[in-house]
């Protein structure tokens, strides 16, 4: 089995949730267009473009006259709680994150710290020790602030890590942030052109510790 990144190991791993370790795609593009249909919006329109964000910034990218983006960020969130219908896990996921020691791995996700913790529950996922949440940065991907700030809490810095994503904007923010970037397309319904390596999902990978404690992606 080849390494994914030839000559390279990474001192821990980092991953975005929604889209990459599990997929929630249904009960959220539910909830949403339920929510637009109050303002009398199409929600086709805008649905491609909340995975990966913060629920305010979506809101707020929608820039709706009178609407508090806070307020209806946080009634939305409160509907996703509601609604898991369908969230299950990415194939492998679980088995994936299971291999790897408990100081090495991240979560990193743009939903709510109870959103990401219902969701997690229903597909079966146990939440890591380090687990980043809307809550615990200013600003929402593509801003890096995210991975660098689990990379820190891990000990190390985000250049020296792989981020999992599927998302452009978390695949920005890998990006911005220094990291190898993993792109898992279980969740995409059109190609997905990209210069990182690509994987249908986590069936084909293996995560190995080397002897001087490092990881290495295969």
């Amino acid at each position: 089995m080849d390494a994914l990144f030839q000559g390279r190991s990474f001192a821990a791993l980092l991953f975005d949730m929604d889209g990459t370790l599990l997929s929630s795609i249904e009960a959220a593009e539910r909830v949403w267009t339920r929510w637009a249909a109050q303002f009398g919006i199409d929600a086709r329109t805008f649905l491609p473009d909340i995975h990966g964000r913060r629920a305010v910034d979506s809101v707020r990218r929608l820039n709706i006259p009178g609407v508090d983006p806070e307020a209806e960020a946080e009634a939305i969130t409160l509907a996703e709680i509601e609604d898991v219908a369908g969230v299950h896990a990415i194939p492998g996921a679980r088995e994936f994150v299971a291999t790897l020691p408990k100081d090495r791995w991240a979560i990193v996700t743009s939903a709510p710290r109870a959103l990401a913790v219902r969701r997690l529950e229903a597909a079966g996922i146990a939440a890591p020790e380090v687990f980043i949440t809307a809550e615990d940065i200013p600003r929402g991907k593509p801003d890096p602030a995210c991975y660098q700030l689990a990379a820190r809490k891990l000990g190390w810095t985000a250049d020296d890590c792989a981020v999992f994503e599927d998302a452009p904007a978390g695949i920005r923010a890998g990006e911005a942030a220094g990291a190898a970037v993993v792109v898992i397309t279980a969740t995409h319904q059109h190609p997905f052109e990209t210069p990182h390596p690509t994987r249908a999902d986590f069936r084909s990978l293996h995560a190995s510790v080397r002897d001087d404690g490092r990881l290495q992606l295969r």
